[in-house]
């Protein structure tokens, strides 16, 4: 069995990522990855026009799916 991420984004969007894991844990440890990189972005967008791109309290989130090998 092999292992996916879908990222879910506040808006109602979701993403499925190309990258295959032979573990959960491993998709786990690059999904926490890809959250913190979704709150930086956001975070350099604020700092770079705060008016346009206020601060959000939502966080991306992810599910964890099987795949076949």
């Amino acid at each position: 069995m092999a292992y996916k991420i879908v990222m879910q984004y506040p808006d109602g969007d979701s993403e499925e990522q190309d990258e295959v894991f032979d573990t959960e844990a491993q998709a786990v440890d690059y999904a926490g990855y890809l959250v913190s990189c979704y709150d930086l972005g956001g975070e350099v967008l604020n700092m770079s026009n705060p008016g346009d791109y206020p601060l959000s309290e939502e966080e991306a989130d992810y599910e964890i799916i099987e795949v076949d090998d």
